[in-house]
């Protein structure tokens, strides 16, 4: 009688388990099949570059095919609700970027809402701006550019990549803790900008440190300052605008999210991944030749610098009056 009650008991709890164990299983086989990484821009430009460093890193540690998708269009919005809107069950990722943080304030009747509807899984980097003037403007400083500026009020053109774009609300953020009258010329692209920057038909400009340092160091740019909290290693003398400007900071960031109510284990699969790629040291390298400084943390980190960037981006539209196109 005891042995037939302890087989019994014995098969009674291995079928309580069944349940379960598919579960189990599933998340620790993440990922089952081919995942897809959405990308808001088009390729070749240093957000497809990064998307592709991971996505690379994550199919060689994963054993699956991590799939770069090229959804440009909308300042990013037509990629975004993509991913956003799709099955939350890891097989779509966003390549976030600070645009996202900017956008929510911009743009008025989004389909979706980034704070909201995104699942924060890994940052990976954020690159720094740097302001730069042509030549022939008076100035060697952040100092004497606004002294300059303060003289010759609504007579100095700060050229910009677009409306509402990082590169805009950089320069919106200078303009308002400088309290200088600089005049907004918008151009479709940083790439736009640039010809009328070195010819000097406008004066000042607040590019991706990358696309501008072979004309500073062929001396057709001068750079005032970089928008990173400190000083970068690509350009160690020059200073951060917080040198001059206490408290500013204007950084580009990358990370990636998951369409909300994605599995914790599977974000947490994602995010050991994605910082054991920026911690080893050939993948640091490459992000350093992109001008980038790698940012890790947990999904919680993630989310919270989020937070903080779409709060600050928000009061800085507010201030400035930007209007989406």
């Amino acid at each position: 009688m005891t042995l037939h009650r302890r087989r019994f008991l014995h098969l009674a709890s291995g079928a309580a388990a069944l349940p379960v164990a598919p579960r189990l299983v599933r998340a620790q086989s993440y990922p089952s099949r081919p995942v897809k990484l959405i990308v808001t821009v088009p390729a070749g430009g240093s957000p497809d570059i990064i998307g592709r460093l991971i996505a690379q890193w994550l199919s060689e540690r994963l054993g699956r095919a991590f799939v770069v998708e090229n959804k440009p269009g909308a300042s990013t919005n037509i990629g975004t609700e993509l991913a956003l809107k799709a099955a939350p069950d890891g097989g779509t990722l966003l390549l976030a970027m600070s645009s996202n943080a900017i956008n929510g304030a911009l743009y008025h009747h989004l389909n979706f809402n980034f704070m909201r509807d995104a699942e924060p899984v890994a940052s990976i980097a954020t690159i720094p701006l740097v302001m730069d003037v042509n030549p022939a403007v008076p100035a060697t400083t952040v100092s004497e550019f606004i002294a300059y500026a303060e003289a010759h009020p609504g007579k100095v053109n700060l050229a910009s990549g677009g409306n509402g774009t990082p590169l805009y609300v950089a320069g919106a953020l200078f303009k308002m803790m400088a309290k200088v009258n600089l005049v907004d010329v918008i151009y479709q692209g940083e790439g736009g900008a640039m010809p009328d920057l070195l010819s000097g038909q406008v004066q000042a400009m607040f590019g991706v440190m990358p696309a501008s340092l072979g004309y500073i160091k062929s001396g057709k740019l001068r750079p005032l300052a970089v928008t990173s909290a400190k000083r970068q290693e690509l350009l160690p003398g020059v200073p951060a605008m917080a040198e001059f400007l206490p408290g500013y900071e204007a950084n580009g960031w990358y990370g990636i999210v998951a369409p909300k109510g994605t599995p914790p284990q599977v974000i947490a699969t994602l995010n050991k991944a994605v910082n054991a790629a920026l911690a080893d040291p050939n993948v640091r390298r490459r992000f350093t030749d992109l001008g980038c400084n790698v940012f890790t943390g947990s999904p919680d980190d993630f989310k919270n610098f989020i937070a903080a960037e779409t709060a600050k981006w928000a009061n800085v539209i507010a201030f400035a009056g930007i209007k989406a196109d």
